[in-house]
């Protein structure tokens, strides 16, 4: 009898992970359209602004309309994670992103393409934290930030593909046409995630990043001003200013700035998302690695996240110092790539020190936090690129600006993230208020 039931255990817990890496991918799917979504508006920019006759003001307002309520919707949509399954909740923001695409295939006006934007980044905001706590609850501590990584590599993997293919598209034949290949590609993964896309099968025993003593349901006011939530928080906020950046106005920059063809920006554009998601799913290993080998998670979660944002803004103030070429191409790539690989470690500190039952939400708090960068962002560089003698003159002061703030922000920040300390503390102070 003990051998039979020994063998269900073993077959049902294999099942068990099989089904864990099954999510994982079409999680990693679910954040590859969600960040082609995002890409598609910068690889038509030109295009949209001779066909509305706007300005690059104007085009810097309306990438950062798409984040006026990326915070509302991580916050409210976030918090609906409690009550709702993830599953359902992923599916109803796929079907909303496409609602919001299909007036986009014809002629509209700036002020259509304004609504649609902002529609869209509501439904968006809360898909990073959802995907991410919904693949943390498959595995174990110790185990994911490798999962974490290769979702977070679908974020750079959607631009990378959408990069040579909606290029191609737009040039054959209009920026409309893009969007309507995305509403297909929508269409098909809510299908499939609908039968095949599964919540977890029961909560992960929570225990602490020392791995001896559980997790505490705190406070959100609490875990909110925890030196690691915080310290999150502030990281992610640095490296999204670059990530939008990425998204909204790099391929304009490849054409208008440094005078590459629309094909060959197209190309190039590939670069640092193909880095971003080989990167994020090293550091994920790596910090997965970090951890097994008893180092401490302050270095594997904290200085590795912190280094990467760093190693990012060093590089991308280096590129605005050269001339277009391979030199600056390289420093191009590493600094908008090693930031995106930061964002699994750094959920996944989120995860060390937050019970399951307040991931949801808290994630979904600190994705609205961060999402403010890309309210400000466009609009900075819009600004620039608008004002200058001459556009390039402009890129290159917005750059050059953001990579002193993702280097001087970044290291502070690193210091605060601290998730043996703020879990032991915090189990601490939930027992002595019991008491």
């Amino acid at each position: 009898m003990s051998d039979t039931l020994t063998q269900k255990a073993a077959v049902g817990a294999s099942l068990s992970r099989s089904r864990a890496w099954l999510v994982t991918g079409l999680l990693f799917a679910f954040l590859l359209l969600n960040f082609a979504d995002k890409a598609v508006l910068g690889f038509a920019g030109i295009h949209i602004q001779q066909d509305l006759d706007i300005s690059p003001q104007q085009f810097g307002l309306v990438q950062s309309a798409f984040f006026w309520l990326f915070a509302a919707g991580a916050i409210v949509l976030g918090a609906l994670s409690t009550r709702i399954g993830v599953r359902w909740l992923l599916a109803a923001l796929m079907l909303i992103w496409i609602v919001t695409m299909v007036p986009l295939l014809g002629p509209v006006s700036f002020g259509v393409l304004l609504a649609c934007r902002i529609v869209l980044g509501f439904a968006e905001g809360p898909a990073y934290a959802l995907a991410t706590h919904s693949v943390h609850s498959w595995f174990p501590p110790e185990r994911r930030a490798l999962p974490g990584g290769i979702v977070t590599a679908g974020a750079s993997v959607g631009p990378l593909l959408a990069a040579p293919i909606l290029t191609w598209v737009i040039v054959t034949w209009s920026w409309h046409s893009a969007f309507g290949v995305l509403i297909v590609l929508g269409g098909l993964w809510a299908v499939v995630w609908l039968i095949f896309g599964k919540n977890a099968p029961a909560p992960i025993q929570p225990a602490a990043a020392t791995g001896t003593v559980e997790l505490s349901d705190a406070p959100y006011r609490t875990l909110l001003t925890t030196g690691t939530v915080v310290g999150i928080a502030l990281l992610t906020f640095f490296s999204y200013w670059s990530t939008t950046l990425k998204v909204a106005w790099l391929p304009v920059y490849l054409s208008d700035g440094l005078g590459y063809d629309t094909i060959t920006a197209g190309r190039l554009i590939m670069l640092p998302y193909a880095f971003a998601a080989a990167g994020a799913i090293a550091a994920g290993w790596l910090s997965n690695s970090m951890t097994a080998r008893g180092i401490s998670r302050r270095i594997s979660r904290g200085y590795l996240t912190g280094g990467l944002i760093v190693g990012s803004g060093v590089s991308m103030v280096a590129f605005t110092l050269l001339s277009a070429g391979l030199p600056q191409m390289v420093f191009i790539t590493l600094a908008f790539s090693l930031n995106s690989a930061a964002y699994a470690v750094a959920f996944t500190a989120i995860a060390d020190v937050v019970h399951p039952r307040k991931r949801g939400p808290i994630l979904g708090f600190l994705v609205a936090f961060y999402s403010m960068a890309g309210v400000l962002a466009p609009l900075l560089l819009g600004y620039f690129v608008g004002n200058a003698t001459d556009k390039a003159t402009g890129y290159g002061h917005g750059f050059a600006l953001t990579g002193v703030l993702m280097t001087l922000g970044g290291a502070a920040a690193t210091f605060l993230v601290r998730p043996e300390r703020d879990a032991a503390k915090l189990s601490t102070r939930t027992q002595e208020n019991a008491a």
